[in-house]
């Protein structure tokens, strides 16, 4: 197994920079996950990995070889495609064998029968050996493309996208089962993926990448509750967190902030470590953020809330999503199934003050957020325990 190193990594197509200056250390063992939009540079990344593409600038390590002239055999990467890329004409126990088979790799066909039973009891598809790709499910040829890289021992799995064509039920246990190999295989890997559930339930640290650059680096929970921007806090979260103008008032000792388009405004508890941030900011106008879980409602009117209109109610499985339209914002927050409600009638919200996020007006940056003390705490504990 091995670390892998991108080291100010810059691929360029034509006129389109892919990757820009692009550095990552990713530990041995480790189950990374490259996490953004399309077009993003993602596979990109992995395709210099595995040495299908060749930077223009910059170093790829695997371990602490520097391998940007190594061809992609020499490179011992296994790597699952989003298409599954499995021979049509051979059978699954054939399609599961042939890096076995292969010049670089070539075993004897009593290892390769033991390693391919194994590897197919572990997937669940061990009644399906005889079998060809076109007979098969689409989960199960995913499941027969994951085993095929799994028989032998890499010293990286490189994954792009390999859930992306299965249904919400089968993805969804297919994240554990991928969770649960790479725990038992002790292998580096690195996933690519613009589905923010998969990003999260999978990655010992995530990295947002965005136009080929790397936006921010950590654990699931560190980008969640302290995303590096604004963009990164859109990203990471279903339904999207809500962002509005804000307005930052200084009174003697005391901070306040308007909703701008709430016309709403709340004052602030005294924290220090959040006033001294908020102390640091040019200029009044700034940004707040509230997650929809963050946001309260009534269709009764409730003194002190603020008033909106019904402008959409979208149910989403075990929850819903209650948009309500205040001025010019739309404001996501989550609702119970079920609930009755009808288009542009009249709902009074509040905002969870103590989990209230501010980023810079200007630059759109994370500033701080309340209660970030007790979310380092957790996350310290966290790795402790890992």
């Amino acid at each position: 197994m091995a670390k892998i190193e991108l080291i100010n990594v810059t691929k360029r197509f034509g006129k389109v920079t892919a990757l820009d200056n692009v550095s990552l250390h990713i530990n041995d063992k480790e189950f990374f996950v490259l996490f953004g939009p399309a077009g993003a540079g993602k596979t990109t990344i992995l395709n210099n990995i595995a040495g299908i593409q060749i930077p223009e600038e910059g170093i790829v390590k695997i371990g602490d070889k520097v391998v940007n002239q190594i061809d992609p055999a020499n490179r011992n990467i296994a790597m699952v495609f989003e298409n599954y890329a499995l021979y049509p004409h051979l059978s699954v126990y054939d399609n599961m064998a042939s890096p076995l088979r292969s010049p670089k790799f070539k075993r004897d066909e009593g290892y390769i029968k033991e390693k391919v039973n194994e590897v197919a009891k572990m997937m669940s598809i061990d009644h399906l050996m005889d079998r060809l790709p076109s007979q098969l499910s689409n989960g199960q040829r995913q499941r027969v493309a994951l085993g095929r890289a799994l028989v032998r021992t890499p010293n990286v799995f490189l994954m792009d996208e390999p859930l992306a064509h299965l249904d919400a039920k089968l993805r969804n246990q297919m994240r554990t089962e991928l969770k649960a190999m790479q725990a038992e295989f002790e292998t580096t890997s690195i996933y690519v993926t613009h589905d923010f559930m998969e990003a999260m339930s999978l990655g010992d640290r995530i990295a947002i990448i965005d136009n080929g650059e790397i936006i921010q680096v950590g654990t699931g929970d560190e980008i969640y509750y302290m995303p590096f921007n604004e963009f990164v806090a859109q990203l990471m979260g279903e339904p999207e967190i809500n962002i509005i103008d804000g307005e930052l008032h200084r009174d003697e000792e005391i901070f306040s902030v308007t909703l701008t388009q709430c016309n709403k405004t709340y004052e602030l508890p005294k924290e220090d470590n959040v006033y001294e941030k908020l102390a640091a900011v040019s200029g009044d106008k700034i940004h707040v953020a509230f997650r929809p879980k963050d946001i309260t409602y009534s269709f009764e009117p409730v003194e002190n809330y603020v008033e909106g209109t019904v402008f959409s109610y979208e149910s989403i499985g075990n929850k819903a999503v209650l948009i309500v339209k205040v001025s010019d914002a739309l404001l996501r927050m989550i609702s119970p199934n079920g609930l009755v409600v009808k288009l542009d009638s009249k709902v009074y919200i509040d905002f969870h003050i103590s989990h209230i996020m501010f980023f810079k007006a200007d630059t759109t940056e994370y500033i701080c957020r309340y209660d970030e003390a007790s979310i380092l705490a957790l996350i310290e504990e966290q790795a402790k325990e890992a």
